[in-house]
């Protein structure tokens, strides 16, 4: 055989070697299960017509289903064209959106499919307050992890920290391993 020709077969060969091995292997820029999961709770945050804070959260089993997501927003047929946005200075004024929005870890606990929250994980895109603190604890969440803890040093949070620690759930912030997960509905046809 000439010289030639074996190296076109050897180089057909690598070529076929090269394009099974590529296509026989998984993809190596997939989502890891953490961020899958906090990326679930940006997007659930996406629904929130709140318009100074959006937070979303997602709640996973030890078998990485989803279970149950939530986000920030007014009580079922509470309009939102009617009640409130504001933050009016004084917290406890009618005129507070406070007074009304249902926070996205108390919906993800209210939205859960039936199934018992027992030794799940929330993932949430803010820090839990001490309100949402209490439905976590009863509803047997055992984990979390946040993404922002901008209202760290108030009180309802420090009242937070303390219900966790007593009660053994652990809490971390969490940090991705990718800076971003784009979705383009254009690029799905």
């Amino acid at each position: 055989m000439s010289e030639e020709l074996m190296d076109n077969n050897k180089d057909r060969v690598e070529s076929i070697e090269n394009s099974t091995s590529t296509h026989n292997q998984k993809r190596k820029d997939y989502l890891p299960w953490d961020d899958y999961f906090m990326a679930t709770a940006i997007l659930s945050s996406k629904r929130s017509k709140d318009p100074s804070t959006q937070v979303g959260a997602c709640v996973v089993d030890n078998h990485n289903r989803i279970v149950a997501i939530g986000y920030n927003g007014f009580p079922r047929n509470c309009s939102d064209d009617e009640f409130p946005w504001s933050k009016d200075e004084d917290k406890n004024s009618i005129k507070n959106k406070y007074m009304y929005v249902v926070h996205a870890e108390a919906n993800a606990i209210l939205n859960s499919n039936c199934t018992a929250l027992d030794g799940t994980r929330l993932y949430t895109t803010l820090f839990p307050c001490n309100e949402c603190t209490k439905l976590i604890i009863q509803s047997g969440i055992r984990e979390i992890y946040y993404l922002s803890d901008k209202y760290r040093d108030k009180p309802v949070y420090q009242a937070a920290r303390r219900m966790l620690d007593a009660v053994g759930i652990a809490y971390k912030q969490f940090i991705p391993t990718q800076k971003q997960v784009t979705i383009d509905f254009d690029l799905i046809k």
